[in-house]
């Protein structure tokens, strides 16, 4: 009822009548500015045009209609608040284009038709209005459509930006801005960009880029004049929200919690006591001489992205320190086996402001890459404050995550705007992180598809073979608390139709071996756990692979591996590294985490799905009993994985550009 009524013709005609007052008087009661002087002698110079302005900035562009006689149209779109947008350019004489871009949404929002009366428009002498970002964003950011536009039509686009010293910034992805009375304003008409007559993409990337840059360099110039803060600036998008200032003033009272939250982890098995003191910002080591680059990798997963990176700087920059910070003690040991010599390992600080700044004053980083989806608050501020270049590689964000962030821009902006450099594993989530503030985000691939496989110890993995000898086996990979139960019923299941086979379960967290052993008895299956020693026979149901660093040996034992944390919503784990190895995969439906890449293989047919059980028991009948079938999934898997590779030359490339130069060898003469 309400949402009809807000859509109804008198409801509109009624507010675009007030907008078009508004405005009117904000117009009349402001002392104006214009640059160049004469806007309308720039403005004819290049008539018919593309007058461009930034979607935040659009309010006051009606009335700053050329005097002379000119024909003026304006592209709208013609879904949501356009209907009342519309109305109030007619009521300044503007002739309308309806449809606009659709950006990354799905929604047909009339772009085809409106650029093809867009071109006419201009080929008849008509300049045509239109934004350049296009919801729902990111906030300034050139869509590729006002590009094309200009090399089809050969015009110039010309970019125009109003400001006044009084407004107000609305939260909505362009910080939509209303001007207000009694200011002063500036109307700035910049230098117009001519876009080459291309079907070359890079030509028109070219375009929108220069494009981008022109209305960023006339907007700042209105602000500047009127000497107000662009609300979209650098400067702005850092000031923290209500929720950011909340977060960081309770991780300053959570003192006296970080003593008991680190002894309730170690009786856990999550933190090495002797360590604390890192967990707390204080270091065990010296800060080493030189440049040095820190990375911070949560877990077991991202260390294993972070290591080739780490192992390229130490090789073939030997003048260069590197840091590593994790937070897991699984990861931990990782980094003490596989760090190149040199490299040095700390616990990260936890996330409270007078840790990190102990952790920071200490290390005084020169360089600080943070790996996949490590970002907290108070480290990113923190080290951006202390203006250290930031950058977030192998970058990625579940969709639950991501609505999340974009529901508290006070959060989410300060943050994503700290990092110098976004690099994320594909062109989705390069366009969710610019959504959330990132400055510069581009998509460059999934460093896992280039990492090498866990490292297989060809001894240990020919004592089980022997051990298992003559019978059939699947792994369970990465496992989480409420898949194992599921994973026995499975194996229930698959014993009636395979009465020999041996189901091996290897949990992302070690120890949980026990736990697992006494649940798996409970359904009446016979367990034995690696890390006691335990001893395989022809009665072994469930082989609990509980030890560290032993993953890799696993997969390339097993011809069948279903990759754990899908069958719960934790969102799922890495399949490349399973699929290296020769395994073929499966996985449940939560598989968020890493979303583009099981895409990509189910879509191939190099990965299959499961829900329950019945249909996990099924699948791994089917693929260890149809030895072709299971080749063809492996084969299809194989082949994605090469395609989704590159992003570890790219992101290298990334990194150098903020290492210093190498100081060139001085030889005796």
């Amino acid at each position: 009822m309400l949402k009809r009524l807000l859509e109804s013709e008198p409801f509109i005609a009624f507010v675009s009548a007030l907008a078009s007052v508004y405005i009117r008087l904000v117009f009349r009661t402001s002392t104006l500015v214009r640059d160049p002087a004469d806007t309308d002698t720039k403005l004819f110079g290049q008539h018919p045009q593309v007058l461009s302005i930034w979607h935040g900035q659009f309010m006051m562009l009606p009335i700053m209609k050329p005097k002379r006689e000119a024909v003026v149209k304006a592209m709208v779109s013609r879904h949501g608040d356009a209907e009342l947008i519309g109305d109030v350019l007619r009521r300044f004489g503007t002739e309308l284009i309806r449809g606009a871009g659709a950006g990354k949404r799905k929604r047909n929002r009339g772009g085809a038709t409106a650029m093809r009366e867009t071109l006419r428009a201009l080929e008849q002498g008509a300049s045509v209005v239109m934004t350049a970002d296009v919801p729902p964003g990111p906030a300034r950011r050139a869509g590729v459509g006002i590009a094309t536009i200009g090399a089809k039509s050969g015009r110039p686009v010309v970019p125009h930006a109003i400001a006044t010293s009084r407004y107000i910034a609305l939260p909505t992805w362009s910080a939509l801005t209303i001007n207000l009375p009694f200011s002063k304003m500036a109307y700035v008409v910049g230098e117009p960009v001519f876009v080459p007559d291309s079907e070359d993409k890079d030509e028109i990337e070219k375009g929108r880029q220069a494009i981008e840059r022109a209305l960023a360099e006339t907007t700042a110039r209105a602000y500047a004049l009127v000497g107000a803060t662009d609300p979209l600036s650098a400067e702005e998008a850092l000031k923290p929200g209500l929720s950011l200032k909340t977060y960081r003033l309770a991780t300053k009272l959570a003192a006296p919690v970080a003593p008991a939250l680190l002894a309730w982890r170690t009786r856990k098995g999550k933190e090495e006591p002797d360590r604390h003191p890192e967990r707390y910002g204080f270091a065990s080591g010296p800060r080493p001489s030189g440049f040095l680059v820190w990375f911070h990798a949560a877990s077991v997963g991202e260390t294993n992205a972070a290591l080739p990176l780490i192992e390229h700087i130490v090789t073939a920059r030997p003048d260069i320190r590197v840091l590593l910070t994790t937070a897991t003690v699984t990861s931990a040991r990782l980094a003490r086996a596989r760090l190149p010599q040199g490299a040095i390992h700390q616990y990260v600080p936890l996330d409270r402001g007078a840790y990190v700044e102990r952790f920071l004053d200490h290390w005084r980083p020169d360089l600080a890459v943070l790996v996949e989806s490590e970002i907290w608050p108070n480290l990113v501020l923190e080290t951006k404050a202390r203006k250290v270049p930031l950058l977030l590689i192998n970058a990625r964000m579940s969709p639950p995550s991501y609505k999340r962030w974009r529901r508290r821009p006070g959060l989410s902006r300060p943050i994503f705007s700290a990092f110098d450099l976004v690099l994320a594993q594909s062109e989705r989530l390069a366009e969710q992180f610019a959504q959330l503030g990132a400055p510069k985000s581009m998509a460059v691939g999934n460093l896992k598809a280039d990492a090498p496989p866990p490292p297989v110890d060809q001894a240990a993995k020919a004592d089980l073979a022997a051990a298992f000898w003559g019978r059939p086996i699947w792994l369970a990979a990465s496992t989480h608390p409420g898949e194992d139960e599921i994973i026995g019923a499975a194996h229930a299941r698959i014993k009636k139709e395979l009465p020999d086979i041996a189901t091996i379960i290897v949990p992302r967290h070690p120890e949980r071996g026990a736990a697992i052993a006494d649940r798996l008895r409970a359904q009446g299956l016979k367990v034995v756990l690696r890390a006691q020693g335990g001893h395989i026979d022809s009665g072994t149901d469930i082989y609990v692979g509980d030890t560290m660093g032993e993953l890799g040996v696993f997969y390339a034992l097993a011809p069948v591996a279903f990759i754990g944390g899908s069958l719960v919503k934790h969102g799922g784990q890495n399949p490349v590294e399973a699929i290296k190895l020769g395994a073929a995969v499966l996985a449940g439906p939560h598989v968020h985490n890493f979303r583009d890449a099981y895409d990509v293989l189910v879509k191939a047919g190099g990965a299959g799905t499961v829900e329950d059980a019945d249909s996990l028991a099924r699948a791994v009948i089917d693929l260890l009993q149809n030895e072709t079938a299971r080749h063809e999934m492996y084969s299809r898997a194989e082949e994605r994985v090469t395609a989704m590779s590159g992003a570890l030359p790219k992101t290298q490339d990334a990194i150098d550009a903020y290492l210093p130069e190498k100081v060139p060898l001085q030889h005796a003469s």
